[in-house]
């Protein structure tokens, strides 16, 4: 069956790479790069969990501890979610681990430059992600909460504010929010409780997450 036929078949839009071939994008989404042999040129980092809830007076932040290279897992304890600043602010990533580091860092200077300001810092930040030619080849997504506010930073230049103090982002993101919103609905649980136990579910349900879980707590 010929390339044109097959990408009539999935659905798909075939795209001509000039140097390594067909790759595809559509319904099923977007496939890795491949040469005209067929070998896998990009080895790619799976996504992650990271979920935070405000709740009675306390917010938690939560993050699953499972990193897949392609289709491996290669560590199951990594750690997602800490605190900066003094122990004022959580942030939790999800994206490439250097790249989520490095934002780590630049937010936490934000933050000395305006004397905590979560929100004065995570705008600051969002701006010149967006505009940086080196930030702007940062693979990552974070939020961010202190006492008062919680954000989600991305590098489209976007700080995102939730309706309803809570929020998922990451491959198990919309899930774990999901399960944390019918939570806070219709049980008594504190926040801690809902994080842990909506990444439970979660991880029983997306390959990209694992039930080791770390949990910060404001």
């Amino acid at each position: 069956m010929s390339v044109v036929k097959i990408s009539a078949f999935l659905g798909l839009e075939p795209r001509l790479n000039i140097e390594y071939g067909f790759n595809w994008a559509g319904k099923i989404g977007h496939f890795s790069k491949v040469s005209r042999q067929g070998k896998n040129k990009t080895m790619k980092f799976h996504g992650t969990t990271i979920l935070a809830v405000r709740h009675k007076g306390k917010v938690a932040v939560a993050g699953d501890g499972q990193v897949t290279l392609n289709n491996t897992v290669i560590k199951h304890q990594a750690k997602k979610v800490r605190r900066i600043y003094n122990d004022r602010i959580i942030v939790g990533f999800a994206g490439a681990t250097a790249d989520a580091l490095n934002l780590s860092e630049r937010l936490e200077k934000k933050l000395e430059r305006y004397n905590g300001n979560l929100t004065r810092s995570a705008v600051e930040l969002a701006r010149d992600w967006r505009t940086d030619k080196y930030l702007r080849r940062l693979e990552a997504i974070m939020i961010a909460v202190d006492d008062k506010n919680m954000f989600v930073i991305s590098g489209n230049g976007d700080v995102i504010e939730p309706d309803e103090g809570l929020m998922g982002i990451g491959s198990g993101g919309i899930g774990a929010q999901a399960a944390a919103k019918a939570m806070m609905r219709n049980t008594d649980m504190d926040a801690v409780d809902i994080v842990k136990e909506a990444m439970k579910i979660v991880a029983s349900l997306c390959v990209f997450t694992n039930d080791t879980i770390t949990i910060e707590e404001l």
